[in-house]
């Protein structure tokens, strides 16, 4: 089964929205998870994986301005 979450051409002020509240998301259940009894390996891990979103997010915002062109998104979600 799929979920067709995004699909569209967005000028870059919305892309970049569109892109920042999705990874928002994904974090935000790191930190539940985080706050969670947690083991100190697990927290490592999504501390981790939790930096690497944010990094992953300021590489697009960057890239995305730095462009100032119509940004082509798709979001599938595919669940088995």
């Amino acid at each position: 089964m799929n979920i067709q979450l995004i699909k569209g051409q967005f000028d870059p002020e919305d892309a970049i929205g569109i892109i920042t509240q999705m990874i928002h998301v994904k974090i935000k259940y790191h930190e539940n998870k985080i706050n969670r009894d947690s083991s100190e390996e697990d927290i490592k891990f999504r501390e981790n994986k939790i930096k690497r979103l944010q990094k992953d997010l300021f590489d697009i915002k960057r890239a995305i301005d730095s462009n100032g062109i119509q940004v082509a998104i798709e979001s599938t979600i595919e669940i088995n």
